[in-house]
């Protein structure tokens, strides 16, 4: 018997219709605490900083018959917009209306989880003993597995299905990410009256990013301007800027490299031009990297050639929490679930796909 498609996309959709953007997950938290309660997972709700979310990370043990221990982890937050999400299937191809996210970034992971171990015990098919960790607030800071409590975890390895791309895709590289944050102060004076009395922070700015390498500074490692805020008015001579920028490699040398490139170059223009420059920085996580023939990956691997599929390894250019659970300790892959245009509305997810992942963790968690 293999796993229940229908039932796996109308769960998918139940979750869907949830609304849990970032900070705004309760009813999610509630919800899946309560799927996992009736599968037979002994469920923690571990509280957080409401700061956070004003939901909880949940962490939910389910003992097997296998030697062996798996920890599963996905998101249960969303981006937005992601309220009142209507999914529609067309094709063989799960989409939003078109107004929202479609939210499979990272409910296609949480759905096929519980679909796999649904199916797995409905045949009676002896499995490892399974713990899974749902986190909030992943977007934007992977706030959720930052603050996740990991005692009561017994799994040396982890699995986080938070990746696009061909189903068999594992993430065995991610990059690490620094924030920065810039203030720089001129001097205000009247813009037809004074100027040369005044310090321009926008000029101050200007020098110092032509000076900079940014955008793709070799094939690890990356680096942007996203944020830029100052002036008062049109006739002032703009006395404060505030930047915010990040910087990201996967080789955790470069990125302090390229952290420290970047604020030279914003104190040599502020002292160029006689201005005041602060610069706050922010780890925001560090860098990962497994080997293919670490034995997480081979097992891995291992389980998609049983569904045949023929797994391949490779480097992702953002972060997830993945990330956290290595920095922490945990060896942990990221897998695809086949969710594409992920935070766009746009979104999509072939539901094939969807069904092929589902297919691996039901593979993953019975082999031996």
């Amino acid at each position: 018997m293999s796993i229940n498609t229908s039932r796996l996309h109308q769960s998918l959709i139940r979750y869907l219709k949830i609304d849990s953007e970032s900070t705004n997950e309760l009813a999610m938290a509630q919800t899946l605490a309560e799927d996992l309660g009736h599968l037979g997972f002994e469920v923690t709700k571990q509280e957080v900083d409401p700061a956070i979310s004003n939901a909880f990370n949940i962490y939910a043990r389910l003992k097997g018959q296998l030697p062996g221990n798996i920890l599963f982890s996905c998101h249960m937050d969303t981006v937005s917009p992601g309220n009142g999400i209507e999914p529609i299937i067309e094709d063989g191809v799960m989409r939003s209306k078109g107004d929202t996210i479609l939210g499979a970034d990272d409910k296609s992971g949480i759905a096929a989880i519980l679909e796999a171990i649904t199916s797995v015990q409905e045949t009676e098919m002896p499995h490892q003993s399974i713990e899974v960790a749902f986190t909030v607030h992943e977007e934007g800071g992977l706030h959720g597995s930052k603050a996740f409590d990991l005692s009561p975890i017994q799994s040396q390895q982890a699995v986080v299905l938070d990746s696009g791309g061909p189903i068999g895709t594992i993430i065995t590289q991610a990059p690490g990410q620094q924030s920065l944050t810039v203030t720089i102060k001129g001097k205000p004076a009247h813009a037809g009256l004074a100027p040369e009395q005044g310090i321009n922070a926008l000029s101050v700015a200007a020098r110092a990013i032509d000076s900079m390498k940014l955008g793709r500074i070799d094939e690890e490692t990356t680096s942007n301007i996203g944020v830029v805020n100052g002036g008062q008015a049109t006739n002032v001579v703009m006395p404060e800027l505030v930047l915010k920028a990040e910087a990201r490699s996967l080789d955790n040398a470069k990125l302090e490299q390229q952290v420290a490139h970047m604020q030279q170059g914003f104190m040599d223009a502020a002292n160029a031009f006689g201005a005041e420059c602060v610069i706050d920085t922010v780890p925001s996580y560090g860098a990962y990297q497994l080997a293919d023939d670490h034995p997480l990956v081979e097992s891995v691997s291992k389980a998609f050639a049983a569904i045949g599929i023929q797994a391949q390894t490779g480097p992702t250019g953002g972060g997830s929490d993945a990330n956290i659970f290595n920095q922490r300790g945990i060896p942990t892959v990221n897998l695809s679930t086949g969710m594409s245009k992920v935070h766009t509305t746009e979104e999509f997810i072939v539901l094939e796909d969807l069904n092929r992942i589902t297919e691996f963790v039901r593979a993953y968690i019975t082999q031996e």
